[in-house]
């Protein structure tokens, strides 16, 4: 698909949702080793011009850290949204439409209703 005009041959699949919390923390773990196991041949790294790569791996961890943080946000705004929704099963959504059926199924007009 090119070009502005171009239209989509079908629908784009639901994104994929896992354990994302956990997926950053293990990322942001691992960065943050990979730099502390450079770190003693810091000396090495940069004598043959590899310095940044240490740096790359600090900032993997500076910014998992911030990944973190952000992905628990959305997680606990998801769970009290949908803490919401389950309490009032008439409210509308935050973009002004009715909810979505759970099955995920959409009506002839694009919204949840049929």
């Amino acid at each position: 698909m090119t070009g502005p005009t171009a239209t989509p041959k079908r629908e784009a699949p639901a994104p994929l949702e896992g354990p994302i919390v956990a997926t950053v923390t293990a990322g942001t773990i691992i960065w943050s080793v990979m730099f502390l196991g450079q770190l003693p041949f810091y000396g090495w790294f940069s004598d043959h011009g590899h310095a940044w790569w240490i740096w790359t791996c600090l900032a993997g961890a500076g910014l998992g850290c911030f990944g973190i943080w952000y992905v628990r946000a959305r997680d606990a705004a998801i769970k009290r949204s949908a803490a919401t929704r389950d309490a009032d099963p008439d409210a509308q959504s935050p973009g002004g439409e009715p909810p979505a059926p759970a099955n995920g199924t959409r009506g002839p007009d694009g919204t949840g209703g049929a």
